[in-house]
Formats: C-alpha cells, structure tokens, sequence
C-alpha cells in the first residue's frame, strides 16, 4: 500500500484517523457540489427560467446516482473490508466488477434519457422556450454520462483503501476546468460563440472528461489496488448477484429519493418556474452541510469497513461514537448558518428580490433539520461498511415517501409553499432519530457484533 497516501484505519486515534479520512472526501464532495453551484452563478446571470431548466435537468442526472450506487458501494465496501482481511484478490475483484457493472448500468440509462427526454421534460410543463433549453442542457449532460459515473467509481476505490487525497486532488482538477470554461462557453468571450445553458453543459463534460483521465493515470501509478483487473474477463455472475445485493437497497432509495424529488417538484410547479429556481438553488446551498456529514458517511463506511474486515469489533462501536460528535457540531453550525445568513446566501445566486424572499423562507425551515439529518448520513455511512444497507435503505424511502402526502396537505393550508419546505424538514428529522436508534439496538443485540466486541477486551 502507499503510505504516504493512505491512512490505517485500522489502528491507532480514532478521531484523527476519522478526521484525516474525511476532510479530503469533504473537500471532494465539495468540489462536485462547485460544478452545480458554478453553473447556477452564471447560469442565474441568464435568468430564473435557465435556472429552472437545468434545474430540471438535474433531477434526471440525479435519479443516475441510483445506477452509480450500486457499483459505488460495491467498490467501497469491497475493497475496504478486502483490505482489513489483507485480501488483494479481493481488492482487485470489486474494483474490476465496480467497473465493469457501471459501463453496463449507464450506458442503459443513458439510452433511456435520450429516447423519451421530451415527455420526461413535459411533465413539468415548463413552457416551450424553458422546456427547449433543458432539452438541450440534457443531451450534451447524456454524452458524457460515462465520465460521470465512474469518477465517482474511482474515488470509492480509492476512499476505501484510505486514500481520501487521491480523489481530492483530481476532482479539483476538473472542477479548475469547469469554473474556466462556464463563463467563457455560456456568455460566448473572445473567439467563443454564445451557448448560454448549453454551454454550461459543454463545460461540465469537458471537466468530467478531464478527470477520468486522471484517474486512469492515477491507476496505472498504483499496482497494489490496479494490479491485473482483467477489465475484460467476463464477471462473475455471483460476484455480481452478491453486488446487488448489498447496493440495490441504496440504490433502490437513492431512486426513490429522486422519484419523490421529482413529485414534489412537480407540486411546487404549480407556483410556476420562480419556485422551481427557488428549490434548485436552495438544495445547492443545503449540500453544503449534507456533503460535510456526507464526507463523514463515506469515512466512517471505510472505517468500519476495514475494522470490521480485521475483526475489530470495539473500534467499530467506539468510531461511531467518535464520528457522531463531529456530525453533532457540523450539524449545529449549519443551522446556525442558514437561519442566520438565509437572504445572503441565496442573493448570490439569483439577484432578484421576490426569489430571494422565497429562498430565505426555504433555507430557514430546511435549517431546522441540519442536525438530525447529518446523524442520519453518518448512521448509514456506519450501516454500510457492515454491509448492511437495507436500514437506511427503509428508513429512507418509508419517511421520504410521506413527504408527498405531507407536502400536498400542508401546502393546501395557509403556509402554501412553505408547506412543501416544512413536510421536508420534518420527514429529515424523523429520519435522524430512526435511523440512529436502529443502529444502537442493532450494535447491542446482533450476536455477531456483540461477540467481535467480546473478543477486543
């Protein structure tokens, strides 16, 4: 293994090496957030009916995220828990399956998008000019799919050897490229002609592309994880099925996460394109704290993935403890920040007083729930590295689901579209006490882990 680059997860301060693992996929997550935030700056420079048409667009390169996870976790988690048990075929066989069930998943999907993008798009009703520039947007998004989705597949691989620095600086890398050529292809400088959001678009799969050629290069550096992976030997359908079968429930809440997403959107459609905007912009600058606690999910996956693999049973129970104090800070911070800064956060984006008046409202009641559903990120990052994923899975897509009776009944009261915010919220919080309260009665009463624990002491 590279030690300059890796950490062990295996040994030694539990905060720091939680806190070391974290802090670079933080910086990654935030860097792939930059890309969304970077075109909305200059795409709201176009107008709220720009923002409303790639915001749309979003929801579809979103609902993706349910075909990447499969393979992600499986990347994750395998080579994680490969590397405790000191298994290099093993590490060799997921990421190999990781990568060859991704090129199969998206190309699919892909596929998809672009047959039926025009009915997708109409069940917004956005209007033919905003519904045209989505359309646009959507198509040149679709032809770089396949360096969407294995980035991510390569910064899973590396998060669960330990090597958080790694994606980091690549991703970094991309989004440089994304924040030069955004102003440049959408306002037409110099010699370039004027795009406007397809141009946006352009920017984003050149970056994508920049990025899966380093990694590619990266690999090629790093023979102990890239060492004879065959890509082109057929998989084994096992191996696979036993993928699947750890993803598919996140991958199945990852999709009905979207799907309910995309209802929701379509009730707040009905207060027309500015509230679309609004909700767009809004989870933009909410990612800044979910992608904090999210960074802290995918360190305390390879956490306890590695010490669950080296049958370390104490420093399981012990690094979730750890890792829900730091979330517990992050979580406060956020709130504070929201409710605080709500008008000045969201006047960045869209400097039009009437949206930044709906902004702020937004912002202030999904503020409420930053705490609960950060616990909830890092429970499931916990769920995951024991490869059980079908918890957060549940808890997930049950309390999401009721978002949309909720959004509907309270959106028919007085509060009108501060409805909608306010069934998202609530649902946020419920999920964080859930799900957290499952995972201490599991960590107390699964004869497994009580007997891993048993055996440290």
């Amino acid at each position: 293994m590279n030690k300059s680059k890796s950490i062990i997860l295996t040994e030694g301060n539990i905060l720091n090496a939680l806190t070391k693992l974290a802090m670079p996929i933080i910086g990654t997550s935030f860097v792939q957030m930059a890309y969304g935030f970077i075109d909305m700056i200059w795409v709201g420079r176009i107008g709220s009916g720009a923002v409303a048409a790639v915001g749309t667009v979003g929801f579809f390169t979103w609902l993706a995220n349910a075909f990447i996870v499969i393979p992600r976790i499986g990347a994750e988690v395998g080579v994680a828990q490969s590397i405790g048990g000191k298994d290099h075929a093993g590490v060799t066989r997921a990421i190999r399956h990781s990568l060859q069930l991704i090129l199969a998943l998206i190309l699919l999907y892909g596929v998809f998008l672009v047959a039926l993008r025009e009915p997708l798009l109409g069940f917004y009703q956005l209007g033919e000019e905003i519904q045209g520039m989505a359309s646009d947007y959507l198509l040149i998004i679709v032809i770089g799919f396949f360096f969407f989705a294995t980035n991510p597949i390569f910064t899973a691989v590396f998060n669960g050897a330990g090597d958080s620095t790694t994606p980091f600086r690549i991703n970094t890398a991309g989004l440089v490229v994304n924040i030069v050529l955004d102003p440049i292809l959408i306002f037409g400088l110099g010699p370039f002609p004027h795009l406007g959001v397809k141009g946006a678009a352009i920017a984003t799969v050149i970056a994508q592309i920049t990025a899966s050629t380093l990694f590619i290069l990266e690999a090629r550096r790093r023979p102990e994880l890239f060492t004879d992976l065959k890509f082109f030997t057929r998989p084994d359908l096992s191996y696979v099925k036993q993928m699947f079968k750890m993803g598919l429930p996140m991958s199945v809440q990852s999709a009905c996460f979207t799907l309910i997403s995309m209802t929701i959107a379509r009730i707040i459609s009905d207060w027309g394109p500015m509230a679309i905007a609004v909700q767009r912009v809004g989870g933009q600058i909410e990612q800044i704290s979910w992608l904090t606690a999210g960074g802290f999910q995918s360190a305390m996956s390879a956490f306890t993935g590695q010490n669950y693999g080296a049958r370390l049973g104490h420093r399981v129970y012990r690094g979730y403890f750890v890792g829900l104090g730091i979330v517990t800070c992050v979580g406060i911070f956020a709130t504070t920040v929201l409710l605080v800064g709500a008008e000045k956060l969201f006047g960045i984006f869209i400097p039009e007083p009437e949206v930044i008046a709906l902004g702020a409202s937004y912002l202030k009641i999904i503020g409420i729930s930053q705490l609960p559903q950060a616990v909830e990120i890092l429970t499931a990052g916990a769920f995951i590295g024991l490869g059980k994923t079908a918890p957060p899975s549940i808890v997930g897509i049950s309390l999401n689901l009721l978002r949309i009776p909720v959004a509907l009944l309270l959106s028919a009261t007085a509060l009108g579209l501060d409805g909608v915010w306010w069934a998202i919220s609530l649902s946020s919080i419920l999920k964080g006490i859930v799900l957290s309260t499952w995972y201490l009665r599991f960590m107390h009463t699964n004869e497994e882990m009580l007997q891993l624990r048993t055996e440290a002491i």
